[in-house]
This record gives C-alpha cells, structure tokens and sequence, in this order.
C-alpha cells in the first residue's frame, strides 16, 4: 500500500469503527450465534451442524449488510461532508483515493468478520465441542464469505461513482441477488424457446459474479472437505473480478464533475 492510499485507508477504518452501525450489527449476529446454541441443545446430536449453519449464515448476512450501506457511502459521504475536495487538493490521485477507501473498508470488515468468527468459536467451545482437523473448512467457509465481502464492496464502490446512494443499493442488492441465482438464471434461458431471452440469461450469467461458488456454509457445517484447487480457484476468481471493478470505477470516477 502506497504512502497516499495508506492514510485513506486507516482513516476509513477509523471512520467505519465509529459508525454504531457497525456495532449493532456484530451484536446481532452474536445474539444469532447465541441463539445457535438454545437451538443446539434442543436439537440433540447434531449441536455442531446447527451452531455452524446459524453462526455462519450470520456472519455472511450482517457482512453483507455492511459491505453494501457502506461501501455504497465510500464517496458520496465524502461529496457531502466536503472532505473530498479537501483530500484532492493535495498531491493524491482519484484512482489513489478509491483505492484506499475500498481498502479501508475491506480491512473494516476483515476485523468484523474475525470478531464473529471469535463468537462462533466461543459458541462451539460453550457446548462442549472439541475442535478438530476437520473445522479447517469452517476458517475455509469464512474466508470464502470475506471473498463474497470484497466482490460486493467493490459493486457498491463501482455504481456509487456514478449513480445516487439509494439507486447503488438497489444495483448492488440486484447484482448479488442475481449472482446467487447465476446457475438457475442459464438454465432457465437453456429452457427458453426465445433465442434472445436466451441469450441474455447467458450474457447475465457470465456478466454477474457466481457467488453461489462461494457458498462453502453446508460443507463445513458437515466437516466436508474442501479442496485447495477450489480455494485457489475462487481466490482468482474474485481478485480478477475485483481488479475490473476497481479500474472501472477509478476510470468512471477520474472523468466525473464534482463540481
């Protein structure tokens, strides 16, 4: 990290941590997880699988919840407070700012995702459960939702520079929603006797991220193993994909009146 993004970068995180959303939210998803484990002594003999599940269902809906309302508010809060004109007056790049505010954000969610993750542990240490070699792809499964984190960070990043706070929410959500559904989106145009409805589920499925690829929840709910090929595979996946966003939206955002 550069010595221009580096203090963007700490000053969204400071910023971020001060937000008493942020606190709401992890105070939720702990409360979740802290439901976890009633649901888990009712449900005897497979304590493990529902703490898992709840705990990280929790942890991927409150982080997605962040990544989206703050990631949509990385420039227009700065547009609306006038601290942007301040930072672009000194020697410090568009695509420079960008990059800290997104990294900024992303080490944000990175220390709210271990916090959780620290709460899950905890709820599995409360009912008695050992760990084993097999939790590996619990940490697998989580970090698979913060590459889900990052893809989404940068849509919201992507459609705030050039579009409202509201209408980049709303394009955010529909992207995501439409990546979860990517497989049945094609295979519903497979089933499509329009050769241009067809055609266009292909172009969504393909345009959209897959983040039904990062959905690892079940398999580390059932202490499955999780190859190092679809690790890597996903990592590249999303660094690519993230890669274009970024340099798509410092070239929207470099050509933008701010005036």
């Amino acid at each position: 990290m550069s010595a221009t993004t580096g203090p963007v970068a700490i000053n969204t995180f400071r910023e971020a941590v001060r937000d008493r959303v942020l606190y709401n939210l992890i105070f939720f998803a702990l409360l979740m997880m802290g439901a976890a484990i009633l649901v888990g002594e009712i449900s005897i003999g497979i304590e493990r699988l529902v703490i898992i599940d709840l705990g990280l269902t929790a942890i991927s809906i409150f982080g997605l919840v962040m990544s989206v309302f703050l990631g949509v508010g990385l420039v227009s809060k700065e547009i609306e407070k006038r601290t942007l004109y301040t930072l672009l007056a000194k020697p410090i790049e568009r695509w420079q700012f960008l990059l800290g505010k997104y990294a900024g954000l992303l080490i944000t969610l990175a220390v709210n995702t271990a916090a959780m993750t620290l709460g899950l542990a905890a709820a599995l240490f409360y009912v008695g459960r050992p760990f084993v070699r097999s939790d590996a792809s619990i940490l697998i499964a989580i970090y698979f939702i913060l590459l889900e984190f990052a893809l989404i960070t940068a849509l919201a990043l992507f459609f705030s520079c050039f579009t409202s706070p509201m209408l980049s929410t709303l394009f955010t959500i529909g992207v995501f929603v439409a990546g979860v559904f990517a497989a049945d989106i094609r295979n519903f145009g497979a089933l499509a006797k329009n050769p241009a409805l067809k055609g266009i589920a292909t172009l969504v499925y393909y345009l959209v991220p897959n983040f039904q690829n990062f959905n690892a929840i079940a398999a580390a709910g059932h202490g499955d193993h999780i190859p190092a090929s679809l690790v890597g595979q996903n990592t590249m996946y999303a660094v690519l994909y993230v890669a274009v966003l970024v340099l798509a939206s410092s070239a929207i955002f470099s050509r933008r009146n701010l005036k």
